[in-house]
């Protein structure tokens, strides 16, 4: 593979998941590629940004591939396995800007030998792993991912009725976690972003979780500008004539998943200790 000149991508200061909590310069990146836009200023807060550089990292649910492309560029992401539910003609239909952030994207990867970079398409986050396309080939059942990611699940506008749509969405949820724990590396985590408010608070996601086998480890406000270049893409795809909804600026929240292990199990706790802890602790950053 040719090797070509390298800049330097200015990076956020980010907190990779890791138990203290303390922000980290990351590594410098010597990622080539053309202009992207700058990384923002002047942020209310720091933003959290739960991937490291060398993160094995699995997204799925991707839709205009703008998130994978900022990941790639601007954090430094090594090792990325991005999906989309689309087949490639649709995605194309439905989000005709992804073509250049995919084209951008394998060309970079091409130059860049230190990368592994898979794009793939019509894959189902609830079948993971399974035989044939629609679970990700071999590339994704071998599994060791340190992130399993899905921001912004949903599964459309299958009906306008609401206790439908919410018993829908937490089908997926609960079978993309039953999906995503086999593929994970032994401190591997499942990241999943979802907006606040109702209707999703209506999923009740932790309990979800819970009942799966789960815990959050952690979780914090979602801010988009971490991610310079990316841009929600809505389920049914963009809106005709641009539209005035654009999703990167509503208020949504970033859940990191952890496997329960022998030490989560509550029923071990003395019940006073445990009432305690129940009453005080929280997994909330901000």
């Amino acid at each position: 593979m040719g090797k070509s000149k390298k800049q330097k991508h200015s990076r956020l200061l980010h907190q990779p998941y890791n138990k203290g909590l303390k922000p980290i310069k990351p590594q410098s990146s010597n990622r080539s590629k053309q202009s992207h836009p700058p990384l923002a200023k002047n942020l209310q807060q720091p933003p959290t940004v739960p991937f490291n550089p060398t993160d094995r990292i699995l997204l799925v649910g991707e839709g205009d591939f703008s998130f994978t492309h900022s990941l790639f560029h601007h954090h430094n992401c090594q090792y990325l396995v991005a999906t989309c539910y689309d087949s490639a003609t649709t995605l194309a239909e439905k989000y005709p800007q992804s073509a250049d952030f995919i084209r951008d994207l394998e060309d970079a990867a091409r130059e860049d030998e230190s990368s592994e970079l898979k794009i793939l398409y019509g894959v189902d986050a609830t079948k993971l792993g399974k035989g044939g396309s629609v679970g990700g080939g071999k590339i994704i059942r071998k599994g060791g991912f340190d992130r399993v990611v899905f921001n912004f699940p949903h599964v459309g506008g299958l009906t306008k009725d609401v206790n439908r749509q919410v018993r829908y969405n937490q089908e997926l949820l609960v079978n993309f976690f039953k999906a995503a724990i086999p593929l994970l590396a032994s401190a591997g985590t499942i990241v999943v972003t979802i907006f606040e408010g109702e209707p999703y608070s209506l999923w009740n996601i932790r309990d979800l979780a819970r009942h799966v086998g789960l815990k959050v480890g952690r979780s914090f406000k979602f801010q988009s500008e971490a991610y310079p270049g990316y841009k929600h893409a809505r389920t049914l795809g963009n809106i005709e004539g641009g539209g005035g909804w654009k999703g990167e600026e509503r208020d949504a929240r970033t859940y990191i998943f952890e496997r329960k292990d022998d030490g989560d199990i509550q029923a071990q706790q003395p019940k006073q200790k445990q009432r305690r802890d129940e009453s005080s602790g929280s997994d909330e950053d901000d």
